[in-house]
């Protein structure tokens, strides 16, 4: 039974990488600063709009500059700061009616990836006001267009500036799903380095290693392109240089413009070529406990490439080239041992751990389960497996420590 499912996912997939010079990807056009705004706001004839942050972003004063240019400008403006980490669908309702009542006529999100995926879910039920979120998950469901959308990464992780995907949590199902639409693309990226200068240590370190598994599960996967491939590579050599500087030095404004546009880069590539395992088993762990998803991400990172054992040693050697770990007269299986190696010593020099706390036994069947349907067929893996198999990373980073 597995072979016959193997054997659709694979075609599947090689028909989307056949398509992939027919869809129509874009990419939104980047502004400096929130000063440069002005421009935007005329070209677009915008007279009203809402702004999806959270509340750590308001209570930063990051959206100060923002108001400033807004005001500057005559735009009216209301804020929905009650954004989660991992946005829910009541999040989007919360906003929609928000955005209706004050008679709003575009968006801006400004935080992480959390507040641009609750933005662009929110764009899509403004195109599609008869449809819940729920009916638009998956691939291709939203094809009306959105009202601007101009998204403000404090992060340098996510790409969601850039990619087509908003990932919404059902928190009554405890499951995390996928809108994935190009529509759902932004219109415009502002990508200020000076906004994630306040980014805590901690969060500079797994929003990078998000931006690095998206490059590395692009890079690795069986639907790269030759650009993909070179973003990829240019994205993994920016975080090895740049990521530990902006965490021991968050005010170095050089290597937090690196993050920027290495986290930009990562999301194209991975828009293109997709992501992998590592991404479902941690949207899994975001649904059923809210874990947060760079450091999903980041734990598991070293584990799942690890199982794709030889599939992935060639690809992974290229990588460690790249970010500088792994020599050229390496073998393929010595190259890819030396990056993974380098990743789990970056987790550590940032206070990542290798196991995370409050997995419980009986939820990882269904993880499983939700981990397996996300990624097969759509994910162009090295290697394809099972949900047997899936709920072996639950396992192997599950902390029970504490337990009695």
């Amino acid at each position: 039974m597995f072979f016959l499912k193997s054997a659709f996912c694979r075609v599947f997939q090689t028909s989307f990488r056949l398509a992939l010079p027919l869809l129509p990807y874009r990419e939104p056009k980047i502004i400096s600063s929130c000063s440069a705004l002005g421009d935007v706001f005329r070209k677009e004839n915008i007279k009203s709009l809402l702004i999806v942050t959270d509340h750590g972003i308001v209570s930063n004063s990051l959206i100060t500059p923002l108001e400033k240019v807004l005001n500057d400008h005559g735009v009216a403006f209301a804020v929905y700061d009650k954004t989660q980490p991992n946005p829910t669908v009541d999040n989007v309702e919360e906003a929609l009616k928000l955005y209706h009542k004050n008679h709003c006529d575009a968006l801006i999100a400004i935080g992480g990836g959390s507040s641009m995926d609750c933005a662009k879910a929110l764009g899509a039920r403004v195109a599609y006001p008869k449809k819940k979120v729920g009916q638009m998950k998956g691939i291709l469901r939203v094809l009306r267009k959105l009202p601007t959308l101009i998204a403000i990464p404090t992060t340098a992780g996510t790409g969601s500036e850039v990619t087509l995907a908003a990932i919404i949590t059902n928190s009554k199902q405890q499951h995390k799903y996928a809108l994935m639409s190009f529509p759902l693309i932004p219109h415009y990226a502002v990508l200020d380095a000076t906004l994630t200068y306040s980014l805590p240590p901690h969060l500079t370190a797994t929003t990078g290693m998000d931006a690095l598994t998206h490059a590395v599960e692009a890079y690795i996967g069986r639907s790269t392109t030759k650009e993909t491939r070179r973003l990829a590579l240019e994205t993994v050599k920016l975080i090895f240089e740049n990521l530990q500087t902006v965490y021991n030095d968050g005010k170095n404004h050089s290597a937090r413009e690196n993050m920027l546009h290495a986290a930009y880069k990562a999301g194209v590539a991975f828009s293109k070529s997709y992501v992998g395992y590592i991404h479902a088993v941690a949207h899994s762990l975001g649904g059923q406990y809210g874990t947060p998803h760079g450091l999903a991400n980041a734990v598991l990172m070293p584990y799942v490439l690890n199982a794709y054992g030889k599939n992935a040693h060639k690809k992974l050697h290229q990588l460690g080239i790249s970010a500088g770990v792994s020599a050229e007269a390496d073998t393929h299986q010595d190259g890819a041992e030396k990056f993974i190696h380098a990743i789990k010593a970056l987790n550590a020099a940032m206070d990542i751990p290798e196991q995370i706390t409050g997995i419980q036994k009986k939820d990882i069947v269904t993880m499983a389960k939700h981990a397996e349907k996300e990624a097969n067929p759509l994910y162009p893996v090295p290697k394809l497996m099972t949900q047997a198999e899936l709920e072996n990373f639950y396992y192997q980073i599950a902390d029970w420590s504490a337990e009695g």
